[in-house]
């Protein structure tokens, strides 16, 4: 069976943790910090928002897959994992989003 691409590269990004930021630009992000990584995902997350509003889906899938690369390199910076998120996913399943956002807010 193959390998999801998303743990696939989850696994990646691990793998450069400790890796020559002259080589990786993922060990680059690394090296620049946790402020340098949470600045790229919003960056990306606005391009992403804006070519979903121009209707470009072509452009939307690039962003997007911009957006989830620098997403996970930052929950790797922060120690959290794809399975973590699947565990809270899980726990919200069969959960109103209306009873569950309350319910943090409380």
């Amino acid at each position: 069976m193959a390998q999801d691409p998303i743990d696939q590269l989850e696994r990646t990004i691990h793998a450069r943790k400790g890796a020559d930021p002259a080589t990786s630009y993922t060990a680059k992000l690394f090296a620049r910090g946790r402020r340098k990584i949470a600045q790229k995902v919003g960056e990306e997350a606005v391009e992403t928002v804006i070519a979903a509003l121009v209707e470009d889906k072509a452009a939307l899938v690039g962003e997007a897959t911009d957006l989830v690369f620098h997403l996970l390199v930052l929950l790797a910076e922060c120690d959290v994992t794809l399975d973590d998120i699947r565990a809270e996913i899980a726990r919200r399943e069969g959960v109103s989003g209306i009873d569950e956002k309350a319910a943090r807010t409380a």
